[in-house]
């Protein structure tokens, strides 16, 4: 089969719908944690459906409540952050393990679609619960028990759309890191905007809960509609074809776009393949793969991704989000200076780096100058710990000026946005196009592996400044 065969992917549509569901998958998350504040507000004083901004009549409600209900609330409020960590990275850890053993035993649309459905789902119930009045306790473990879903569900859709990208070529698994790149953008406006405009907790919160639904419900219909497109069902048929097939298949999906199999009743034409044009499902094979072998291929793209991840949330946000502008003073940059220089900045920066790896992948998934990249991000550590980051009872100030922090936060963003998704995309190209879909959600755990280890690590790199 020659080059000329390959259809093209028309209007880079196939690009455009993994970028979306890319977006789909940590926007709502993303979202979720921009309204942190909000949840901690109700988890402090009992609320009613307006009252998320406490007001004259809640303070006085507040302070004639009883001490043991007022320990309670603050006791809530300080452990909450802690408690939705754990709850986010635990069933995320699991669920994307999960997925990595369990993948061909459940469709692959079972997977994506039920997992959106279920996200979907949550959200609209978080929407609702703004404006319904709770009690600080009930609403509390309420809300964890969200988190635990959304990271549930949310891990197996993760792990699903890598894998599904494992089977096209190495381009296609950047738009879904730059998708994801961009919704921490969108997150960090949302937070800049609503400081902006003094709007009230409430109205934020429900403002990001159906935005999020918005974008799920979109992510939801570009993926019906991916299995309509010729390139695709090319590369699906390179999973359940042998080599020698394909030039044949390709005939036969070109000729027939519409259908999977022949109408009830139909016999097959004489001397003509019968077509078939897989939805997107990942169906069972009777070959097992053995993921130990495909784990040697991909050992050291895997064990890069999650090193990266490792050092990223080590440091983002629990220390990069405690530095202090040296230059604010008294003026309104004091507001602004976190949302900007931490968060604005490298979700820009990050998305930035996802997105070159659509046009540029430098070095080659079999260089040995990607690990030493990986390595070498060990840097910041220090650059960003002797930054003015406060309070500080062990190192000094090195790096005090806001210009050094914000110039440390755009490289490191954008050095981890360009090799992780290097290492995503290499990843399933280390093996058989059969095994691709398997070593795609094995990279996406660890991934995720990545992401717990850096939540262990944020304690360290914090105690030690």
């Amino acid at each position: 089969m020659t080059t000329n065969h390959k259809p093209q992917d028309r209007y880079k549509a196939v690009w455009l719908i993994f970028f979306m569901l890319g977006l789909g998958t940590l926007l709502p998350w993303n979202f979720f944690m921009t309204a942190t504040k909000y949840f901690t507000t109700r988890v402090e004083v009992s609320q009613n459906a307006s009252s998320v901004t406490a007001g004259p009549s809640e303070d006085i409600q507040a302070s004639a409540a009883p001490q043991a209900s007022k320990s309670e609330r603050n006791s809530l409020s300080a452990i909450f952050n802690n408690v939705m960590t754990l709850c986010a990275m635990l069933p995320l850890l699991l669920f994307t393990c999960l997925n990595s053993f369990l993948h061909q035993r459940i469709p692959q649309s079972v997977r994506i679609l039920g997992s959106l459905v279920a996200i979907l789902l949550v959200f609209l119930v978080t929407a609702l619960l703004v404006k319904v009045q709770m009690d600080p306790l009930p609403f509390f473990v309420f809300t964890m028990i969200k988190i635990m879903l959304i990271n549930s569900f949310g891990a197996i859709l993760q792990g699903s759309l890598f894998g599904l990208a494992g089977l096209l070529p190495a381009s296609y698994t950047a738009p879904i890191m730059s998708g994801q790149g961009l919704a921490g953008c969108f997150a960090s406006v949302a937070m800049i905007c609503a400081i902006a405009t003094g709007s009230e907790l409430s109205e934020s919160a429900f403002g990001y809960f159906i935005t999020a639904c918005v974008v799920i419900v979109l992510a939801i219909v570009c993926y019906l509609v991916l299995p309509r497109l010729e390139f695709y069902r090319y590369y699906q048929q390179l999973k359940l074809e042998g080599p020698g097939e394909q030039e044949t298949k390709l005939d036969l999906i070109s000729k027939d776009p519409s259908t999977a199999s022949h109408p009830l009743g139909e016999e097959p034409r004489a001397g003509k393949e019968e077509p078939v044009v897989s939805a997107p499902s990942s169906q069972p094979t009777s070959r097992s793969h053995s993921i130990i072998e495909i784990l040697k291929n991909i050992s050291v793209l895997a064990l890069s991704v999650c090193f990266i991840f490792t050092i990223t949330i080590g440091l983002f946000p629990a220390v990069t989000a405690d530095v202090k502008s040296s230059i604010a003073g008294d003026g309104p940059w004091g507001d602004y200076f976190m949302p900007v220089s931490c968060f604005l900045v490298f979700n820009i920066f990050d998305w930035l780096g996802r997105s070159l790896t659509a046009i540029f992948m430098w070095p080659g998934k079999d260089s040995r100058w990607l690990p030493s990249l990986v390595v070498a991000r060990l840097v910041f550590v220090p650059l960003l710990l002797l930054c003015n980051v406060q309070p500080r009872h062990y190192m000094s100030v090195f790096f005090e000026h806001d210009a050094w922090y914000i110039l440390f936060m755009a490289a490191f963003a954008f050095s981890n946005g360009y090799l992780a998704s290097l290492c995503m995309c290499f990843g399933p190209k280390k093996v058989k196009p059969a095994e691709a879909e398997t070593a795609g959600a094995i990279m996406a755990f660890f991934l995720c592996l990545g992401l717990a280890l850096g939540a262990v690590f944020s304690f360290l790199f914090r105690a030690i400044v």
